[in-house]
């Protein structure tokens, strides 16, 4: 984690460390299986291709996220309240500025992405300034800053390069069971090659993608603490939450696909309306849980020193 104000989460920084050495390893053992399947002067080209897909995640994490949500960076001119907010937190947890994005869209959110907090950009949508009053958006801004503060999006953008490379992988054995037939066998009993493929990279897959989620979950419930504590106001981080999930519950879920499919997992908030968030494939925690996470910290807060 960076050194700023926000509070440390040992939790989380055991999570990630443990969900970057398994994504890592399976990423690893993937092509490792690669290699031995496949002649040997493919190995190089096995190799070279798995490293890239990782450092073009890592390298063009904050690029990918805006082109995805067609978001816009802004300058203080153009948004000179929105700038001077998140001017202020950043003072407070003495942490570097993000650039700051703005998304034209009516669905109310945030996300934070970026490779470093130097490159990091806190992007809103223009729903999300619509809707909620000063101190909701403040708590919503510290929250995310607070991603850029613990670096957990970087890892969530890193750690999905082995689910991605995974799921590339069984896309091509599909389409070479399909057009290759029998042919491609190791050996004159054997499997062929695409299946053995296929069946590694779904396991591959499903592994990263429950790790994942279950990182993705804890990382939220994080970064609410981290946000209302360093606003002091839970309450309003709280109000923020309710009124957003209202408003998404509101939209159709065609629109909601459409618009933040993609991007789930780094919102402030999921995308999704009527749909039960109490499951292992759930990208955040439940409101409720939230909700009573907060509930707690106001009462901590309450207490007389």
């Amino acid at each position: 984690m960076a050194r700023t104000r926000f509070v440390g989460d040992t939790g989380l920084t055991v999570r990630m460390t443990t969900v970057m050495l398994l994504l890592g390893g399976l990423l690893v053992g993937l092509v490792a299986v690669l290699m031995a399947l496949f002649p040997p002067q493919y190995a190089p080209i096995i190799g070279l291709i798995g490293l890239g897909i990782a450092w073009w995640q890592w390298y063009s994490s904050d690029t990918l996220a805006m082109k995805a949500m067609r978001a816009r960076e802004v300058s203080p001119e153009q948004a000179p309240e929105l700038h001077a907010m998140i001017e202020r937190l950043c003072a407070l947890a003495d942490m570097p500025k993000p650039r700051v994005g703005v998304a034209d869209t009516d669905l109310p959110n945030a996300f934070a992405t970026g490779r470093s907090p130097n490159r990091a950009v806190v992007v809103v949508t223009t729903g999300i300034l619509k809707r909620l009053t000063t101190e909701e958006l403040e708590g919503v801004l510290a929250h995310e800053l607070s991603h850029v503060a613990h670096r957990d999006v970087l890892v969530m953008t890193v750690a999905s390069s082995a689910g991605i490379v995974a799921g590339m992988l069984a896309r091509g054995a599909q389409y070479g069971g399909m057009f290759g037939g029998g042919r491609g066998r190791r050996e004159n009993n054997g499997l062929p090659i695409w299946v053995i493929v296929l069946l590694v990279s779904l396991v591959v897959y499903a592994v990263s993608f429950l790790l994942l989620r279950l990182l993705s979950r804890y990382r939220e419930l994080s970064a609410d603490r981290a946000g209302a504590q360093l606003t002091m106001k839970p309450r309003a981080l709280a109000s923020a939450l309710q009124k957003i999930t209202g408003e998404i519950n509101q939209i159709p879920t065609g629109d909601l696909r459409a618009t933040g499919n993609a991007m789930n997992a780094f919102f402030f908030a999921p995308a999704i309306n009527g749909v039960s968030l109490k499951t292992l494939t759930s990208t955040h925690p439940s409101l409720e849980q939230r909700l009573e996470q907060l509930a707690k910290i106001e009462a901590e807060l309450s207490r007389p020193s």
